[in-house]
């Protein structure tokens, strides 16, 4: 533990799910750490008498400071022989404790017992014993998509398209949601799960998904074990995630039930049905689901849903007062500019925070700038490719004093290639409301001798200046198609056409 750092989100989300009253094993699921790891952040956080509400609102920097004081540098710590260890277990009445014990005699500085058996451990993997479920009501609520999908007809061109259909499920009552969606993007994912939890009228402690990119295994740089949007919506809504384990199907055997029910009596009695958009189909399906949830279960009195209002509404949390609004997450690098880019478009924060990692938080609305779990800048989302939203609050005083570079620096710099070369970064800067916001592309520009050469370079800026095509793009274009080799010639101005009766237009040949 003491060598092993885990991030600020996930230090303050064991704290948040344990006021939520999970215990040490579910917590450590979900965040796919160790439960002894969030045992020993537990101990440490009981001994400086420290709990949720005092998390809730620190930065990443306050709570290194807590969990992570700075030490002093130790030598390098000798490795136990863990194979060893793995065969000495197998003797009777051997265990890591006795193990550890003698470890430490020979090596008094060695590792501490708990990152000795941490050690082992990811030597090691132990072979889980499967176990059968038992769902209390209001536990949790199992999510899948269907594997059986429905075509949804284009009524210009009547190319068919494929919609997965959504499946969630009640783990003590089956009480089951049904959805058709767009796609399996994660905006379609979270949509959805919006829509479920409306439908149910409270939320399940615990959410089941599949181990699908949409909400587990997204290529996230900075989030790899469920992704930042899925996690935030989890968060809005006082829930927690644990993904099923791969290849344990008893994980999420009711999400499979349910998928495979909902193909039956869904997705079977629609199979002959032609639907023009997802919003017509989602008709249908409701209808259906409305029959499912109603349908008497075979062995058992009463139906899904007499079974949910009997024993499973009132124990799932209540819907908090505004449903989540889609976000998606994104790591940045402020740029000498000062700007980060979102989407095709250029947001500032504070030019203290050039070069630093920053997470930009972006719905449709709103665009949230983060620094080490702290907001450090809101603006209103903007459409404009290749825009630029700057606060005057988040200019330097003086851009020589503050930043490395400056628009004479740029300027001297690109006369080095030559007088088009300057004449050029002069005009982009020029026609910028600021002139850092042309530093990007006028940096680009200069860069582009390295691989086409000052000739090549000097030919394009002027072919660029002539048709004033002020951009990195442009010029970056006119290089890689070899423009700067044809000689620039101006269109000749179109003369006024004649018109003589001897003069056959073309409508005189049909």
């Amino acid at each position: 533990m003491a060598n092993k750092r885990i991030t600020m989100r996930k230090i303050k989300e064991i704290f948040r799910l344990k006021s939520l009253g999970l215990r040490n094993r579910k917590i450590a699921r979900s965040l796919k750490i160790s439960h002894s790891t969030v045992g020993e952040i537990l101990r440490r956080a009981e001994i400086k008498e420290i709990g949720w509400e005092d998390l809730k609102d620190s930065n990443e920097t306050d709570v290194d400071s807590l969990f992570y004081p700075p030490q002093a540098a130790n030598n390098e710590k000798p490795m136990p022989d863990l194979p060893w260890t793995h065969k000495e277990l197998k003797r009777k009445g051997v265990t890591l404790q006795l193990l550890w014990a003698e470890y430490r005699e020979q090596n008094p500085c060695g590792y501490e017992r708990s990152y000795f058996c941490e050690l082992y451990s990811q030597w090691k993997k132990k072979l889980d014993l499967s176990m059968r479920q038992h769902h209390k009501a209001g536990e949790k609520t199992f999510v899948d998509f269907a594997g059986l999908k429905v075509g949804i007809v284009d009524k210009e061109t009547g190319g068919v398209t494929e919609h997965p259909l959504f499946v969630g499920v009640l783990g003590a009552s089956n009480y089951t949601y049904a959805e058709l969606c767009e796609g399996e993007d994660l905006y379609s994912w979270t949509r959805v799960h919006v829509n479920m939890f409306n439908y149910f009228g409270g939320v399940s402690e615990i959410i089941v998904p599949d181990n699908l990119k949409s909400g587990v295994k997204s290529p996230c740089f900075y989030e790899p074990d469920i992704n930042p949007t899925y996690y935030e919506l989890a968060n809005h809504y006082s829930t927690v995630v644990i993904p099923a384990r791969v290849r344990k199907p008893r994980d999420k055997a009711k999400a499979e039930t349910g998928v495979l029910i909902s193909e039956r009596w869904i997705l079977a009695a629609i199979r002959n049905r032609t639907f023009f958009s997802v919003a017509e189909a989602n008709e249908a399906i409701f209808e259906l689901l409305e029959k499912l949830n109603t349908r008497p279960f075979k062995k058992l009195p009463g139906c899904r849903r007499s079974l949910f209002e009997e024993i499973e509404k009132n124990a799932l949390k209540p819907l908090p007062l505004r449903a989540y609004e889609f976000a998606n997450w994104k790591k940045c690098t402020v740029n000498i500019d000062y700007h980060v880019e979102v989407d095709g478009h250029y947001y500032s924060v504070h030019y203290s925070l050039v070069r630093e990692k920053v997470e930009a938080r972006y719905s449709s609305t709103m665009v949230e700038i983060h620094y080490r779990g702290k907001r450090v800048a809101i603006h209103i989302r903007s459409f404009k490719k290749g825009g630029h939203t700057t606060n005057p609050d988040h200019m330097p005083a003086a851009h020589r004093k503050y930043l490395e570079w400056s628009p004479s620096r740029i300027i001297s710099w690109a006369g080095k290639t030559g007088p088009f070369t300057r004449d050029l970064v002069k005009k982009i800067l020029e026609s910028r409301t600021h002139p850092e916001q042309g530093y990007r592309s006028c940096i680009g520009i200069i860069r582009l001798e390295k691989k086409y050469g000052r000739e090549r370079l000097e030919n394009a800026a002027q072919r660029a200046l002539n048709i004033r095509a002020l951009s990195y793009k442009s010029v970056n274009s006119i290089l890689s198609k070899g423009l700067d080799k044809v000689a620039f010639q101006r269109q000749p101005v179109p003369r006024e056409p004649i018109s003589h009766d001897n003069l056959w237009g073309k409508d005189y040949f049909h």
